[in-house]
């Protein structure tokens, strides 16, 4: 069994995917427009072939940024694959102003960065 892929509302699907292909090199496909569901668009994005995310958007979309300690997803880990590579990609999160947490051992083992999609979603880059 795998996942086949995450999805996340959005309220601006162009700027989402654009943060997908720039930042992370992702492959996007054409945009999905419903035809039986009003206003509803997407698009899937690809990763080095191995990761799938779904973007989503519709009319009537509330933002909603909850905090940490609630029950439901909190945030997805991307691996690069070295900790080189976390490193490259937290500072040019830097640069773009969506470093959330720089680079760092945690507790249990893991060498991280966090960063921020366009709508606050939280990404760990992971080694």
């Amino acid at each position: 069994m795998k996942i086949a892929h995450i999805a996340i509302w959005t309220q601006d699907l162009e700027q989402q995917a654009r943060f997908w292909v720039e930042f992370f090199g992702g492959n996007i496909n054409d945009k999905y427009c419903s035809k039986t569901n009003h206003g509803f668009e997407s698009y899937f994005v690809t990763i080095n072939d191995t990761i799938a995310i779904e973007l989503m958007t519709k009319p009537g979309l509330t933002r909603v940024k909850p905090e940490n300690n609630m029950t439901g997803w909190v945030h997805l880990a991307i691996s690069p694959g070295s900790k080189q590579a976390v490193d490259d990609m937290a500072r040019r999160a830097e640069e773009q102003g969506i470093l959330v947490s720089p680079p760092r051992t945690t507790g249990d083992g893991y060498y991280e960065a966090v960063i921020s999609d366009p709508d606050g979603n939280l990404i760990e880059i992971v080694e």
